[in-house]
């Protein structure tokens, strides 16, 4: 199983708060780095200094970095115009050597885009499927021919469908726990599905509607890679434990529920129930980034069991 770090910058973090955070996620031997794509804190947090924008941040991390995958969990779509976007992941995959990875979601926090001016129109998860069609079908255009769509939110003409990534094949991914549209969307375009802060039950569910909904998009249910997001905190002893749940105002009984939390051993047990029902994955959301010895523990006592 993969071992990512996910952070949530809008809750108060700095550029060089992550990047110390992702040059310790490459050299403690994760896989990857990722961020959400928020610009207004949540809860209690003051949130200060205030935003970064996920794809700046990440454009930075690609020549600052050298081996882990870097990504989004997920960009919102209401944030960028789908051409504009997909310019801006190719861009960011070059400028990494080919290590980015894409998640795209419909954007849901109406919210922050009151506090900066940004629209947030009642039709998202139609414009997500609109959204998703012009970036992959930007990215699959061969060079030297255009591309054209014609749909109801978003209309491209002769694009040249410049500039490509690195890779191949930018790997998308969708997420979360609608029953119906998301299993459908992630079984025709996605080539990771995750399922964020879910029950080893629920994810067992949601990955078997992915499966099924890849089937009949033509696809192997196992063409995607099946993954969790899921709140960490980890500690050698109890005292450890609650001390870094009081810290980002969590209590610990709770997070041994809906999260990996407790000693290293529980932590490693959890995970290993989550594999037996086929998350090959888990972003472990990490609230408290000035604590890199949180990191060295999970690097030391459970990646290295897994």
């Amino acid at each position: 199983m993969d071992l990512r770090i996910f952070t949530e910058p809008q809750q108060g973090a700095t550029y060089d708060t992550l990047l110390a955070v992702a040059k310790a996620t490459e050299d403690l031997g994760f896989d990857a780095f990722f961020r959400s794509d928020h610009y207004l804190r949540m809860g209690t947090s003051d949130g200060l200094p205030g935003p970064t924008d996920a794809w700046i941040t990440l454009a930075g991390l690609a020549r600052e970095t050298k081996r882990i995958r870097l990504g989004t969990l997920m960009t919102a779509g209401t944030f960028r115009l789908p051409g504009v976007l997909a310019i801006q992941v190719a861009q960011v995959d070059q400028m990494s050597g080919g290590r980015v990875e894409l998640g795209l979601g419909s954007g849901w926090f109406e919210e922050e885009h009151k506090a900066y001016g940004i629209p947030f129109p009642k039709e998202k998860f139609a414009r997500l499927e609109e959204q998703l069609a012009i970036i992959t079908g930007l990215w699959a255009t061969e060079v030297g021919s255009t591309f054209t769509y014609d749909g109801t939110y978003y209309q491209l003409t002769d694009s040249p469908a410049l500039p490509k990534p690195a890779q191949t094949r930018v790997p998308v991914l969708i997420g979360g726990h609608g029953a119906r549209r998301t299993p459908r969307l992630a079984g025709q375009y996605a080539d990771e599905f995750n399922i964020p802060f879910a029950s080893i039950e629920d994810s067992e569910r949601q990955f078997g509607r992915v499966r099924a909904a890849a089937e009949q998009a033509g696809r192997a249910g196992g063409d995607l890679v099946y993954s969790n997001a899921l709140v960490v905190c980890v500690g050698k002893d109890d005292e450890e434990v609650k001390r870094r749940a009081g810290k980002i105002g969590r209590d610990v009984e709770e997070l041994k529920a809906n999260g990996l939390a407790g000693s290293p051993a529980e932590v490693v047990d959890k995970l290993g129930r989550y594999a037996a029902i086929g998350s090959e994955r888990v972003y472990l959301q990490v609230l408290d980034l000035d604590d890199l010895d949180h990191l060295e523990l999970i690097s030391a006592q459970v990646q290295s069991q897994l």
